[in-house]
This record gives structure tokens, sequence and C-alpha cells, in this order.
């Protein structure tokens, strides 16, 4: 039988399908990774404060939130010719590209008069563009597979994606650039950092548009019929839709603690402060990503496709608690300067606290990614129990609702580590690399790598605990599914 044929209910996508559509994650995911070090352009190169660089972050997060249901709005109205979902993919990349280039290539070089407020028109525009692109990963699930086996493995292509990313960038971004401009995150270090990032996201974009355009048709979605959507239809998802509730919960409060995570200047202080050496970051990322990976497959490929997602978010959830609990016991009890790794500076053999600590860090990492990259399909879920649950197809208005709350929580991960930092005496200038270590530096890194996780993750535990979506129930909702298309044909 082809993969794809529609079978009481089911349909299921291609191997090679799902693989090319994770691309388009990670596309919005290395500009997203870039946009990490945007505060450092603020202040070197627009000219502002660091207190008011990372609150301008978070408020623009919240523009970013705000888009968000309007895009999905315009996404679940749209089922022309070149399909639902990738003129959003194409259209938001190409946004990207072009605003980051002028955002790094243009603002520095306006008046000093207009020069923020262009930087913030500019940077409104680069936003439009992500929730475009952004928005296609989570609608276009639902038409992607809906079989509860096979849904799951999207998890697994953009956690491998996801780590190979995260672990090259840093070294490029981190090790590479900041080394050959002298540490400074000046203008050409932005302009280095787009022309990679811009024409690789783009390629990615592409495949994953190929990959998508062969179930991107109204056969594979919906309840059979045209569905009006109205704007109300928000607040009634919002009210009624318990799933999406507890995702939304979970979901943005792991968000908030990983965005504050992986902040450049909370990399600076653990790295380049606390352990002594900022290429570190680059190279524990290097010699954790396949042991990362590997937990990954196992974690959504044996549990998520056997069990279902619900219980591999809970996997993924006590897994990493464990790890970040040890972690800060190891920087409290054990010697952080000792960190050292083969081809790197300062490394003389094998030492306890480098050992303790990498495979603390393939743990929470490879735990972490099973419970964040499950939020994905877990939302296609949501849409699909929405139409068993009311009859109204809206993955657009599902998605971007779900961004919309993650967002409204996550733009806080900006303000967190600058008010910290400010909080501790850098008010003018945030720290890098050249900074001396202090016991109060070190509260912070930790505080910020660490126990807003810890934080998050009793959050996840709680919301699933009220999260109705096993395995079994969404076998139960695609068989309902099928009766509503069935009901429509007829």
């Amino acid at each position: 039988m082809n993969e794809q044929t529609i079978n009481n209910g089911i349909h299921r996508a291609k191997l090679w399908q799902i693989a090319g559509f994770a691309f388009n994650n990670t596309a919005t995911n290395m500009y997203m990774f870039m946009m990490n070090f945007i505060a450092y352009y603020m202040v070197g190169a627009v000219g502002v404060g660091v207190v008011l660089a990372s609150t301008f972050v978070t408020i623009m997060r919240v523009w970013d939130g705000v888009t968000d249901p309007f895009v999905g709005f315009v996404l679940d109205k749209t089922n022309g010719k070149f399909g639902k979902n990738r003129p959003f993919m194409l259209i938001g990349n190409v946004i990207l590209a072009l605003a980051t280039f002028i955002m790094f290539h243009v603002s520095h070089n306006m008046p000093k008069a207009i020069r923020f407020v262009f930087f913030i028109v500019i940077y409104m525009i680069y936003v439009i563009g992500y929730t475009c692109q952004c928005v296609v990963t989570k609608s276009a699930q639902s038409c992607l597979t809906n079989d509860p086996k096979q849904r799951p493995l999207f998890t697994i292509f953009d956690g491998i994606y996801n780590t190979i990313i995260f672990a090259a960038l840093p070294i490029f971004f981190t090790g590479y650039l900041l080394s050959k401009h002298a540490g400074e995150f000046s203008v050409s270090y932005f302009h280095d950092g787009w022309m990679m990032v811009a024409p690789v996201s783009f390629v990615l974009t592409c495949i994953a548009i190929f990959s998508i355009s062969g179930k991107d048709r109204s056969e594979y979605f919906g309840a059979g019929q045209e569905i009006k959507v109205k704007f109300k239809d928000y607040w009634e998802v919002l009210k009624h839709n318990r799933a999406i509730q507890m995702l939304v919960v979970s979901a943005g409060t792991d968000k908030l603690a990983l965005s504050t995570q992986s902040n450049a200047t909370v990399s600076v202080i653990v790295y380049a402060i606390v352990c002594g050496n900022a290429a570190l970051q680059g190279g524990v990322s290097a010699y954790t990503s396949i042991p990362t990976m590997l937990f990954l497959m196992f974690g959504a490929g044996y549990i998520a496709t056997r069990l279902g997602q619900k219980k591999a978010m809970m996997f993924g959830t006590y897994g990493s608690l464990v790890c970040c609990v040890l972690s800060v016991i190891l920087f409290y009890a054990g010697d952080p300067r000792s960190l050292a790794l083969p081809g790197f500076d300062g490394f003389a053999g094998w030492n306890f606290f480098t050992l303790a600590f990498l495979a603390l860090w393939v743990g929470f990492k490879g735990f972490s990614g099973i419970s964040g990259n499950i939020v994905i399909p877990m939302t296609a879920d949501c849409a699909d129990y929405e139409v068993a649950r009311s009859g109204k197809y809206v993955p657009g208005l599902m998605g971007t609702l779900f961004s919309f709350v993650d967002k409204m929580i996550s733009s806080l991960g900006s303000t967190i580590v600058g008010l910290m930092c400010a909080a501790i005496g850098f008010t003018a200038a945030l720290p890098d690399a050249n900074t001396s270590y202090s016991p109060q530096l070190k509260f912070v890194g930790l505080f910020c790598l660490y126990g807003l996780v810890i934080i998050g993750l009793l959050c996840n535990i709680a919301a699933m605990r009220f999260y109705p979506l096993t395995k079994e129930k969404m076998e139960e909702i695609q068989g309902q599914i099928a009766e509503i298309k069935a009901k429509a044909v007829t």
C-alpha cells in the first residue's frame, strides 16, 4: 500500500518527507541562534544601554506573539494552487534574509537620531517573517501524517538536526568568528554570521517545501469540508481544548528556561568566566552531539512510537530534572576550572569534573531534546482533538495560539539575564570573555543555565497530569475524524 493512502482515517507520509520537512524548523532555528547575539549588536553598533537592549528583545518577543494569531488566521483561510503551508515557508524565509541583511548592514550607518527607531522597524519586519515560517512547522504536522505511531518520527529528525546545528553554530559563532574578530562582537562579526546563516537557511527551506508538497493538499487534512474560521474561535479553543491548555503551560515554561539558557551572555558567563575558556562551549557541543542524537533516537523512536507522545514527554521531563539537579551540585562541589577537552587549551588529561559534566550534559540534552521536540507533533494531536471536539480544522489557529502564549512567557528570558547582570553591577556593559570571575556571576550563570530549567520541568510534571491525549485516545480520535469525513462526503 502506498504510504500516503488513507485507510480508516489514517494516512502516512514517506520517511523522506518527514525527514525533509523537519528542515523547516532547522532553517528558522539558525536565525534564532544568530539573533541570540543581538543584544551585543545593539549595545556596540546601535548604541543603546544593556538593560534597554535586553528589555527590547523581550518587547519584540511580545510583538512576535502578537503577530502569531493574525498569521495563523490568514493561514487557516489559505488553500490555493500552492497549498496551505508552502507559501508561508517561502515568503517567511525571504523576509528573514532581507530583514537581517538590512539590520546588520544598514542600521549602524543611519544617523544617530533615528538609528534605534530604524532598527526597531526592521526588527519588527524580521519578526513577521519568522512567524510566517515558524507557524508552518506546527500547522503542517496534521497534513504530513496522522498516524499516532508515525507522528513522533518528526521528533527524531528535528532533534538530530537541532543537535547538529546547535553543536556546529557555537563552534562557528563563539569559536571561529569570535577569534577572527579579536573577541569583539563587531559589525563585521555580524556580517560574517549573516553570510553563513542566510544561504544555508534558504537551501533548507527549499528542501522542506519540496518534501511537504505531496501532502500539502486538502485530502490529507481537515474534516472533509470547508470550515469558516472566525477570530472568536481563538477564545473558544483556548477555553475548551484542555489538551492545548496543558501543552501551553508545559512548553511555555520550558521555553522560558531554554531561551534563557541559550542566551549568549549566559554561555559567556559559564564557559569563559566560570570555567575559564570560552571555546569550551563549542567543544562540549562537539563532544556530546553524537551521544545526544543516539539518546533522542531511542527516546522518540522507541518510547514515543510505542507508548505515545505524552509518556515520551514525561520520560524526558524526569530525566532532565535529575540531570539538572546533579549538575548544580557538581558545579558547587567540584572545580569548574578543571573542565578541559582534548584539542583545547589547558587539557592535561581527563578528570572527574570533565567526565561527570559531559555525562550529565549528554543526559540533559538528550532528555530535554525528547520533551522539547515532542511538543511539535503534540500540537498536531491538539489540532486533531479540536476537529473531533468541535468539527473545526484550524491548524494555523492551533499552532499560533500555542506560539502566542509560548512567546509571551519565553519573552522574559533576555530580560531576566539583563536584569540579573544589572543587579550585580553590569549596567553599562554585559559580561564578556575578559570579565573577572566572581561568586555572584557564578550564581547568575548557573541559575540561568539550570535553575530556571528545574522550575520549568516541575511545571511540566504538573501540566501533564491533566493532559488528556494518550496514545489510545489519539487512535480513538482518528476514528472519530474518519467518521466526520465520511458524513461530509455523503
